[in-house]
């Protein structure tokens, strides 16, 4: 038997053995799809790079060596709230954490969230609200055609779930924290569900943080529901380390005049690879898809998203930068597709590209498919080194050459932190990615996980 073969193995003999323990310690409206997905894992297994959507990033390899899974839910003792302290300045957030795959309950922030809205662990507002999840719940994660949704659908036993009510607005951004936290090699499987109600507006931003020097694994699946003229932002800001695999799929689906803004930043990580699939079903949406990878060493981030205009009306903007240095590798595939119907679509994909040396590489593949004829659509990749011109300019004005580089590269990622529609977030970003090119820890200060 094959090693990728023995990789599915060990998780359909785990599941069969610990269905009924993994479906006790979560919630019915989580159980009632594991079975199916389950079934859907073992027919497709993990992807390798024989499939197209996969060719950058061979998933199965990662899933061979064993991981522990806290399946029957043992509690870690730890307290986020005191070990993490990295509120970003100003910006006065609604602070809630993930510990490994568990919402963290003990504590919760004292700031209120406005009445109606939910933000709390998946497995426990699934038993007080359970039509409000069964309604949404693996609705848009697709396991049939997606064996890392299907893998976490069949193994995710909590998460977060967030709800805004209809015209209600959330002031206060809201911060999620992951925290990655075992003593051994460990796997986690995240779940999140984000609903927006018609007219409500929200804005989430997720951090990744390991707390320990061992190999985690973390798949994750994110369904949002944007409903007619809501406003969502949602950022998401990596910061783990070399020896962290994760496997992240973002799912939006949004209706009439909805105003969606996805951006992702990989500031550090070991192997990273997002999906991110956006429908537009309702005319006048919009949604800005934005993504940024700094990479070095062996570091790997693997991009894949696809816009679907569904009907008229719509408008798309998707902007992705990487700069990698050392032996690390960046991939972007990239689809938009413009259906028949979907007239005046409006539609513009960037995806540029910096190496600072030899021995790094970026593969990139921007898709257009249009099936409407009145439309506006262009998208454009490129893969280049820096300027010498510029270098030159300006070692000529004085400025070092390592200084001149650093601003250069800096300069590069501007345009994707710019998108940030928080001033304290972008003040923040702008600071870390700093850091990050000049070799520093790239961690929040007062954080004692980081130290």
């Amino acid at each position: 038997m094959s090693l990728i073969m023995n990789a599915e193995q060990q998780y359909i003999d785990l599941f069969s053995q610990c269905e009924a323990m993994i479906c006790r310690h979560s919630a019915e409206a989580l159980n009632a799809p594991r079975a199916t997905a389950f079934a859907d894992f073992e027919r497709q297994g993990f992807p390798t790079r024989k499939q197209e959507k996969y060719k950058y990033t061979d998933v199965s390899k990662f899933f061979e060596p064993d991981y522990g899974l806290n399946l029957n839910r043992l509690p870690i003792p730890v307290n986020p709230y005191e070990v993490f302290k990295c509120d970003v300045p100003n910006m006065s957030t609604s602070l809630f954490f993930v510990v490994n795959d568990a919402f963290y309950n003990q504590v919760l922030p004292k700031s209120g969230l406005p009445e109606g809205v939910i933000f709390g662990s998946l497995r426990n507002m699934a038993e007080q609200h359970p039509e409000l999840v069964k309604k949404y719940y693996g609705k848009l994660a697709d396991t049939s055609k997606d064996a890392v949704t299907a893998f976490n659908t069949a193994f995710a036993q909590d998460g977060v779930l967030m709800y805004v009510p209809k015209n209600v607005i959330v002031d206060r951004p809201i911060q999620l924290v992951n925290i990655l936290r075992a003593d051994v090699n460990f796997m986690v499987n995240r779940r999140v569900l984000i609903i927006l109600e018609e007219g409500a507006q929200a804005r989430l931003l997720i951090c990744d943080h390991a707390m320990d020097n061992v190999n985690f694994l973390a798949t994750q699946v994110i369904e949002v529901f944007a409903e007619e003229n809501s406003v969502f932002d949602l950022y998401e800001l990596e910061e783990t380390h070399t020896s962290t695999v994760r496997f992240s799929n973002l799912y939006v689906k949004q209706g009439a005049n909805s105003n969606v803004l996805l951006n992702g930043m990989t500031l550090h990580n070991g192997t990273t690879r997002n999906t991110t699939e956006v429908t537009l079903a309702g005319e006048g949406a919009e949604i800005n898809l934005c993504g940024m990878a700094i990479a070095d060493k062996n570091q790997h981030v693997d991009n894949n998203t696809s816009i679907d205009h569904a009907v008229p009306n719509c408008t798309s903007n998707e902007l992705f930068k990487y700069v990698l240095d050392d032996q690390s590798v960046g991939a972007f595939a990239g689809l938009v597709l413009v259906r028949p119907d979907a007239q005046h679509t409006s539609s513009q994909q960037t995806n540029r590209n910096l190496c600072a040396t030899r021995d790094a590489r970026m593969y990139t593949q921007p898709q257009l498919e249009i099936y409407a004829d009145d439309v506006k659509c262009s998208h454009g990749a490129t893969v280049g080194q820096l300027d010498e011109n510029a270098l030159f300019y300006m070692r000529a004005r004085g400025i070092a050459e390592k200084e001149a580089r650093l601003l250069l590269m800096f300069a590069f990622v501007n345009e994707v932190i710019d998108t940030i529609r928080l001033e304290a977030l972008k003040d923040r970003l702008h600071l870390l990615v700093e850091k990050r090119f000049r070799g520093e820890l790239n961690k929040c200060q007062g954080c004692s996980i980081c130290k």
